[in-house]
């Protein structure tokens, strides 16, 4: 995750709703998951029976789309006989990947509804700070991946020491994580950069996180040298024979690590978090769904957010991190979106247009943190107003005097200016937008670091030319 320098996490307390409102196509995937040879240690299978729970039959072939497919029973198998469950819920794969979806209608309610416990026996955690603690506590004691673990350093390494606990339960006899690896996407599935060669990071179009991908697969690759050397421990050696199946440790954790605050009794810590089934939700900059701790018998709760509709079939998904820009959600979690309200533009230009006058040409309410389109005031079916128009309502060169209106002719001269310095960023880039989405489709079995890295710089295009274009409407609809 980190390399020296620390990293942003999830924010140590529970998920909420976001504070926009009225986005659409937001939804990302994770990376996707499926069975590897190579992501296993062993062939395990686990032998139970099925539980009467209706969750674990079999969909018909009417209950799912064409693109998604019902996940494997195993899947629910192996965490409903050690008392984990989900409500109304179905787990289905598609062309991207795992996503959760509702297998009801659920009416808007005054409370949030429950739609998944996972209990601590099936979590792997390990707290923030010093003391190390675990729970649960697979470790024993004088195990020398505990010294492993206890050789990081406190404020930074939170993915390594996350990582070594995540190898060392694949290696523990009969623990659920050696069933539910199988269900974990292998390293060539993964989307996580740390995995992703010299040739693929040049495809990100973007020198600075290139820059730091390098320093963070250096970091890894370090500590990996340091401690599974010739001289390692078989125990510890085992578990990660090849530097890159430590790195795809450490991709798994940072991408699926959900941190939280636990109580347990008088027992209350900060703490990083594997949580089987919970992981599996998608993100979205406009979730449906968060997580809250059940501390009176250590349960981790999926909640449906109080008030939210949803329709059989609809995705149920969460907010991976809060107001953070494409790079960021590319260098933690593999993955970007033309669409996320929180990127920004750097504009070097004096240019500026009166902020007042264009969120009003847009519809657009709120303060800057909590922008949202307006659905009162917008035409019915006006789709335009997204995340990158919310983005646009940020990251423009604005200016506001009170209620001062703007002289119309000085407005179409500046929003013409800062058209001009999209066009500029857009010329300093190596390909074109166009040019990106005909690779991807060429390429259907290119890696899917490559893809994502090819991914990300088409959708900084795609804002470019989204603010250009909510910048001609501003023109156009400017009075006079």
């Amino acid at each position: 995750m980190a390399s020296s320098f620390p990293l942003y996490q999830l924010t140590p307390c529970f998920f909420s709703k976001t504070q926009f409102q009225g986005l659409h196509h937001s939804y990302l995937w994770r990376p996707m998951f499926g069975s590897c040879a190579q992501n296993k240690l062993r062939p395990v299978k686990p032998s139970v029976h099925a539980a009467p729970f209706p969750l674990l039959q079999p969909l018909t072939a009417e209950d799912s789309s064409s693109e998604l497919e019902p996940v494997d029973p195993d899947f629910y198998k192996i965490g409903f006989v050690r008392s984990m469950r989900a409500y109304g819920v179905d787990f289905k794969q598609g062309p991207n990947g795992f996503g959760v979806y509702a297998s009801k209608d659920v009416e808007p309610l005054r409370r949030s509804r429950v739609i998944m416990e996972i209990p601590l026996e099936l979590m792997l955690t390990i707290s923030k700070k010093l003391p190390w603690m675990f729970f649960p506590d697979i470790i024993p004691l004088g195990h020398p991946i505990f010294d492993i673990i206890n050789s990081t350093h406190p404020e930074t390494d939170w993915d390594l020491r996350l990582a070594c606990l995540l190898l060392f339960s694949f290696d523990c006899k009969d623990n659920f994580w050696q069933y539910y690896g199988d269900f974990l996407p292998s390293a060539d599935e993964s989307t996580s950069l740390l995995l992703a060669t010299e040739e693929e990071l040049l495809e990100l179009q973007d020198p600075d996180l290139a820059s730091t991908i390098r320093i963070e697969q250096q970091r890894v690759l370090n500590f990996w040298e340091k401690h599974w050397h010739i001289g390692a421990p078989l125990k510890v050696k085992r578990l990660a024979r090849d530097p890159k199946r430590f790195i795809w440790a450490v991709g798994m954790a940072q991408s699926r690590c959900i941190n939280m605050q636990m109580r347990m009794c008088a027992l209350t810590q900060d703490a990083n978090m594997l949580i089987p089934y919970a992981d599996m939700l998608n993100h979205s900059f406009e979730p449906n769904c968060f997580f809250h701790w059940r501390f009176k018998d250590r349960m981790l709760e999926v909640l449906i957010n109080a008030g939210q509709q949803i329709r059989k079939g609809d995705e149920m998904t969460v907010d991976y991190m809060s107001s953070q820009k494409n790079a960021m959600l590319m260098q933690r979690y593999g993955f970007s979106s033309p669409v996320n309200p929180w990127d920004v533009i750097k504009f070097s230009g004096n240019a500026q247009i009166h902020l007042d006058s264009f969120l009003s040409v847009f519809n657009i309410s709120g303060l800057p943190e909590e922008y949202y389109r307006n659905e009162v005031l917008s035409n019915a079916g006006d789709t335009f107003v997204d995340g990158a128009v919310i983005a646009a309502a940020r990251t423009l060169p604005t200016w506001s005097v009170g209620d001062v209106p703007p002289i119309p002719s000085e407005e179409r001269k500046a929003a013409k200016a800062i058209q001009q310095e999209c066009k500029r960023i857009l010329a300093e880039f190596a390909t074109t937008s166009k040019q990106d989405q005909k690779l991807l489709d060429a390429s259907p079995e290119a890696t899917r670091t490559l893809e994502a890295a090819i991914k990300y710089r088409l959708h900084r295009k795609l804002l470019l030319e989204k603010v250009m274009l909510a910048l001609e409407i501003y023109h156009e609809q400017l009075l006079f």
